[in-house]
């Protein structure tokens, strides 16, 4: 799909850059849990019900607690936990349904917003199957991305690595147990590559890596405990960090720009 649901027309899209500052929670999470209660079918002051898609490396129960207080701590909600054991697929077309693997299909059947947890981000881009962001974007609900989520709602997903061609470009350990840059295909929900906890675990490098390379044409580094709203060919900024907008410079290179809280810039539709 050219541009992405957030970009220009559909639902909002949420870029969490990761982070569990209770401070900011309701500025991080919030804008997201209110954009769902306004899509809610159930009228106005509903509290929206919430997927939260995670894969499950054996303690998807005990991962999934910590997202549902972070949640509930940013406003009134329901969590409906969907987890993925690695390997299996997420299935959008099964909304709603008990194909999705919920115990109760009504969960997934009333659920007003997406929330794709944090992980190892190539298993969570493994579990997105091509077509899968159009379909959640027919359905016209809102997405937010927590640290690997955040970075598979790209149209073109920067999973991991620390080399380009041999070369390190951030630090190993956030290279997700690869070794040279992979860049693979996302959920096509934002038009531009996304990478993640920037300042924290020096990704923006890597970032910065792969647009100076010609393998994106716009990225954006986020830092944790910050979100990106994109809507409406904007992406917003609010939290304690920053996000870095980078594109190709003339002649090379890269031109990055960042951005601080109540700040924007414009995204292609």
């Amino acid at each position: 799909m050219s541009g992405g649901a957030g970009s220009g027309g559909g639902p909002a899209v949420f870029l969490v850059g990761g982070g569990w500052d209770e401070s900011v929670a309701d500025v991080v999470h919030g804008p997201f849990l209110r954009a769902a209660a306004a899509r809610s079918r159930r009228g106005a002051g509903a509290v929206p019900r919430i997927l939260c898609v995670l894969v499950d490396e054996g303690d998807g129960a005990g991962e999934f607690g910590r997202y549902d207080a972070a949640l509930r701590r940013a406003g009134a909600c329901t969590p409906v936990p969907l987890l993925l054991p690695v390997g299996e697929r997420f299935d959008a077309g099964a909304l709603p349904g008990d194909a999705l693997g919920v115990e109760d299909a009504e969960d997934a059947e009333d659920v007003d917003g997406v929330f794709v947890c944090g992980g190892p981000t190539p298993a969570f881009q493994e579990a997105f199957a091509s077509g899968t962001g159009e379909l959640l974007a027919a359905r016209g609900l809102p997405y937010a991305g927590f640290s690997a989520g955040a970075v598979v709602a790209a149209r073109d997903a920067v999973v991991g690595g620390w080399l380009v061609d041999g070369v390190p470009v951030c630090p190993p350990d956030a290279a997700e147990d690869l070794e040279e840059v992979e860049v693979r295909p996302g959920l096509g929900l934002v038009p531009f590559g996304v990478d993640v906890h920037a300042a924290q675990w020096g990704t923006s490098g890597r970032l910065a890596a792969v647009v100076a390379g010609g393998r994106l044409a716009h990225g954006v580094a986020v830092d944790e405990n910050t979100v990106v709203e994109v809507a409406d060919g904007r992406a917003r900024v609010a939290g304690l960090g920053r996000a870095h907008s980078m594109r190709p410079a003339p002649g090379g290179g890269v031109v990055a720009r960042s951005h601080g809280h109540g700040e924007s810039f414009a995204v292609a539709r």
